[in-house]
């Protein structure tokens, strides 16, 4: 019996050694596969970053021919399909650059009366107009230097914005060449579209075309939703805008009307930039009028259109419930969140009805049984009576 002692120990230890080596090339491999991993994500990472300027182009002259496209179907009823698509891409650029040009011209005429107001208060004659305002912020503390350092970096700042200009006109050359390709993109979007969607839905697997065209649909939805109600919200905004402005008599109302309908599809900025614009505008009519139009700005962005315009629009044109759409917006943020909330939701339906429909035995159809009517304390319920049969005389 101790002859029998040492071998089962050594038969033990070997063992246990066996089982560690195990181990540690186990968590090798596991650590090898981990940094395998975080490999290819860097990699995958680095090589969308390398066609991310297409892929951008890609999506936007996608998005491009997805709004062109119900134009198209319009014009199509009447006119060749070919005809159709440059009839409608011409009515587009004309409303572009209409708009443009007029936002450009009036900017131009502002920017103009600005440099000349701004030259008239650098000369001897807006210094001796200035000295009442120098004289009642030295009251309240700031001295002439502190307003001269103010000004040389007001006048530092425009020649930055003038030496700026070089690249600024680089950046814009670049940008209609994108602009180019991104139309000739959508065109031939516009042109093989229905045909790629007609394949989806038709030549896809049959097991996976329900899903299929559940996503299409779901996607069709969201978007196209999503875009005929910006473009109200945008409308109504512009139109109350430019009332309202006109109202006031500040100056360019209708001017500031557009660029609410312009700046309405850039996040965050659009509106901070139309505020700042609209207060601008308002100062030369007083103090009091500045003050009644920043409230009236604060107030149209922040409850009319945010609070009560977008989230019962969305939830027609969408499909997302208001509550959903106050979250995207106000939560999220982001310039296609209601889009994508309105997309999780139907997703999230379905996959909750599809699972209810797969498991009926979870959910019985309960009937409540007919209850009798309460009777009052001593009252006694009377027999119901069964009708006579009928009897031979």
């Amino acid at each position: 019996m101790s002859a029998n002692t040492p071998a089962t120990a050594q038969g033990e230890t070997a063992t246990d050694e066996l089982s560690s080596s195990r181990s540690r090339r186990r968590k090798l491999i596991t650590a090898l596969m981990i940094l395998a991993f975080l490999a290819i994500i860097a990699i995958a990472l680095y090589a969308l970053s390398l066609i991310a300027g297409a892929v951008i182009l890609l999506l936007l002259s996608a998005l491009l021919a997805y709004i062109i496209y119900p134009l198209v179907q319009l014009l199509h009823r009447r006119l060749l399909r070919s005809l159709a698509i440059g009839v409608a891409y011409l009515l587009v650029a004309g409303a572009v650059v209409g708009g443009m040009f007029i936002v450009a011209s009036a900017l131009i005429q502002q920017s103009t009366s600005l440099v000349h107001s701004i030259q008239f208060l650098l000369s001897p004659a807006g210094e001796r107009q200035l000295q009442p305002v120098i004289a009642f912020l030295g009251k309240l503390g700031i001295t002439q230097d502190q307003v001269a350092q103010v000004k040389n970096q007001l006048f530092a700042l425009v020649q930055s914005a003038l030496s700026g200009v070089l690249p600024f006109l680089i950046g814009a050359f670049t940008n209609i060449l994108n602009l180019i390709v991104v139309i000739t993109l959508s065109v031939y979007f516009v042109v093989d579209g229905p045909r790629i969607i007609g394949w989806l839905r038709l030549k896809t697997p049959a097991t996976q075309r329900g899903n299929i065209n559940f996503l299409l649909s779901t996607l069709d939805q969201s978007l196209g939703g999503y875009f005929r109600g910006s473009l109200l919200i945008a409308l109504i905004g512009a139109l109350i805008t430019g009332v309202g402005l006109a109202l006031l008599h500040v100056p360019y109302a209708a001017l500031l009307g557009v660029l609410f309908f312009l700046l309405y599809f850039i996040p965050v900025i659009g509106g901070n930039v139309l505020g700042a614009l609209c207060i601008l505008a308002a100062l030369p009519e007083g103090w009091v009028v500045t003050l009644i139009v920043a409230i009236f700005i604060m107030f149209l962005q922040g409850v009319v259109i945010w609070q009560i315009l977008s989230p019962r629009i969305f939830s027609k044109t969408v499909g997302v419930h208001p509550i959903v759409a106050i979250f995207a917006l106000g939560l999220l943020g982001g310039f296609l969140s209601v889009p994508v909330a309105g997309a999780l939701q139907h997703i999230i339906v379905a996959l909750w009805n599809r699972w209810k429909d797969e498991h009926p035995d979870q959910f019985p159809q309960e009937e409540e049984p007919l209850q009798p009517s309460a009777s009052l304390p001593g009252q006694q319920i009377a027999p119901t009576e069964t009708p006579a049969t009928s009897r031979r005389p």
